[in-house]
């Protein structure tokens, strides 16, 4: 069985409000305010286009900035800081953690990756993280100039570890991903907490 792992908000801790609060106070005073500065900062296409790798940390920047009007300064450090600021789930670790011993005491696992990560955050996570090391292998959206949902990333990992469709499994956060992945022949975990991970993950694998 091959389990193909999304990083921001499963692997790794993702909030966008709170951090937009954290450098725009006056923007973001209240939870409802900090939601919809977060989804006006990285739901826009200017931020899936970082993501893609089809616009650089600074040019994204500039471009958010002038299209909300927020101060380049703060929004600059906002940004550059993400790659850094990403603290791993330590619950959803223990989960790959113990898929990691399988596969070492079984042989009957392959672990992998697939997330939407611009380039300048994946080489820090590579950098910063030894487990990392765990996976077999995996593709940030940055490096390829695609981006889930798009199918063709998809096809990218498939192609590139010749997965089996029916012998993978995909877990991520937005329900969009997972359905893009099913429309392949993938199966499909939603990702709403580690617990909640770990009963899937059983029931599939038959523990």
């Amino acid at each position: 069985m091959n389990l193909v792992f999304d990083f921001g908000a499963v692997l790794f801790h993702w909030q966008p409000a709170q951090l937009v609060a954290g450098y725009f106070p006056d923007r973001a005073a209240t939870p409802a305010t900090a939601a919809q500065l977060a989804r006006a900062v990285f739901g826009h296409d200017d931020w899936q286009e970082f993501d893609r790798g089809a616009l650089t940390l600074d040019a994204v920047v500039v471009r958010t900035a002038q299209r909300l009007a927020l101060p380049e300064a703060p929004l600059q450090a906002l940004v550059a800081g993400i790659g850094d600021g990403l603290q791993p789930n330590e619950a959803t670790l223990g989960v790959l953690a113990s898929m990691s011993q399988r596969r070492e005491q079984c042989g009957d696992l392959r672990l992998y990756y697939l997330s939407n990560m611009p380039v300048p955050y994946a080489r820090t996570l590579e950098r910063k993280h030894a487990f990392l090391r765990w996976f077999d292998g995996g593709i940030f959206s940055g490096d390829v100039l695609r981006c889930k949902p798009d199918p063709a990333i998809y096809q990218m990992l498939q192609a590139r570890h010749a997965l089996a469709p029916e012998q993978t499994v995909f877990i991520d956060d937005l329900q969009a991903n997972v359905d893009a992945a099913c429309a392949l022949g993938w199966h499909g975990i939603h990702f709403v907490s580690a617990p909640q991970l770990q009963r899937s993950l059983a029931n599939l694998l038959g523990q």
